[in-house]
């Protein structure tokens, strides 16, 4: 059986694409939360208004998601430093477990995500 060797330095580029993305979303929720005080000085419609407040709550829960995960992947980096100094070239199978699950997350969070952003710039579009 053939077993394919995972470098640490594979790993920790991964992990640099996953922080530039995830303070790529930062930065654009930011932008969003400006458009949603446009939006409220515009309009004062109650339907307009229970919509805004629904995507400032949900912009605030992926804001901590994506917070969460950063907070994860430097965890993660710790490790792999560790193992780095230690002179191990190649993550172990629980680190390696661990790094898939991280994967599964970022993508379940650009999927939820991708959404959102969907439908807000649906919402964008009926009231700027």
């Amino acid at each position: 059986m053939m077993e394919q060797i995972i470098d640490n330095s594979d790993l920790h580029f991964e992990h640099k694409l996953w922080e530039k993305e995830i303070l790529f979303w930062l930065d654009e929720i930011h932008s969003f939360q400006n458009r949603l005080e446009e939006i409220q000085r515009k309009w004062t419609h109650p339907g307009v208004l229970v919509e805004m407040g629904q995507f400032q709550n949900q912009f605030i829960l992926h804001q901590g998601k994506m917070e969460e995960l950063k907070e994860e992947i430097e965890r993660h980096e710790i490790r792999i430093a560790g193992q780095f100094m230690a002179r191990e070239d190649a993550i172990d199978r629980v680190a390696l477990k661990y790094h898939q699950e991280m994967r599964d997350r970022m993508e379940t969070q650009r999927n939820l995500y991708t959404g959102l952003k969907k439908r807000f710039f649906s919402f964008l579009s009926k009231y700027m």
